[in-house]
């Protein structure tokens, strides 16, 4: 993305190197503290009408809300988001995943504060997940700590719940699920719609190679059946006193 570049060499040096480890860090923060405060994450929530009140820190906080409160998920999910930033920072530079994922936070920001609704932050984290699946398909990962599969796959599963939103719920659904991924959506859609139309000119461009050498002209043609040395490989010509050709299987009899 010719823009990005452009950003890169003005803004780089902003950039937050291991962004996703302090929201990780900050994950688990939270969920020792709504462990014995269950009451506290409604503080940090992204809700649109405490925000026009003047609770500003909450376009801020609410990413820092684990999904789960169950020990055993939340081990898994604080490890897991840890392990995509660092391979999506690995692959893209600290730069691009700040980009990346801000993108991400001001479109769920605008959703809840036009629309109402956010989904918190697992469309976020979504994202992120399907940036990891798109840079490396076949990536394998141990489902459970168990069932290697392929990221391709688990992504896939992944879209199920947008999914729904999408075919069955509200406008306002409808607007969060665009827009929450909508980060994805922008980084890489365009890629996505370039390899199509490749691919589409280069199905068109075989196509029409093809027609073209089956409708090149032959050097054969039988004058009973039409049959050429390129519709009829395996066919042997003979060319009569009168100058006419024919295949071997209609060849003219001679007269006794």
């Amino acid at each position: 993305m010719p823009l990005l570049d452009r950003l890169e060499k003005s803004l780089g040096r902003f950039a937050i190197p291991g962004l996703i480890r302090y929201v990780v860090a900050f994950n688990a923060l939270v969920f020792l503290i709504v462990t014995f405060e269950p009451g506290y994450a409604a503080v940090l929530d992204l809700d649109r009408s405490a925000v026009l009140r003047g609770e500003v820190w909450r376009l801020v906080t609410w990413i820092f809300i684990p999904e789960t409160t169950r020990i055993l998920w939340i081990i898994f999910y604080l490890l897991f988001t840890w392990w995509i930033g660092d391979m999506l920072e690995s692959s893209w530079g600290a730069f691009r995943l700040n980009a990346y994922y801000l993108l991400g936070m001001l479109l769920c920001i605008a959703s809840a504060l036009i629309f109402g609704v956010s989904g918190g932050n697992f469309f976020l984290n979504l994202s992120l997940f399907l940036a990891v699946a798109t840079l490396a398909p076949n990536f394998e990962i141990l489902l459970f700590l168990i069932l290697p599969v392929k990221m391709k796959w688990v992504a896939l599963f992944s879209l199920l719940l947008p999914f729904l939103y999408l075919v069955f719920g509200p406008l306002s659904a409808k607007m969060m699920v665009i827009m929450c991924l909508g980060n994805y959506l922008l980084f890489f859609g365009p890629a996505f719609l370039r390899n199509r139309i490749d691919q589409r000119q280069t199905a068109n461009r075989r196509a029409r190679f093809e027609s073209a050498s089956k409708t090149s002209e032959s050097l054969h043609r039988c004058e009973t059946c039409g049959a050429t040395e390129i519709s009829h490989p395996e066919a042997e010509f003979r060319v009569t006193a009168t100058g006419q050709e024919f295949c071997q299987d209609h060849l003219p009899m001679r007269k006794a």
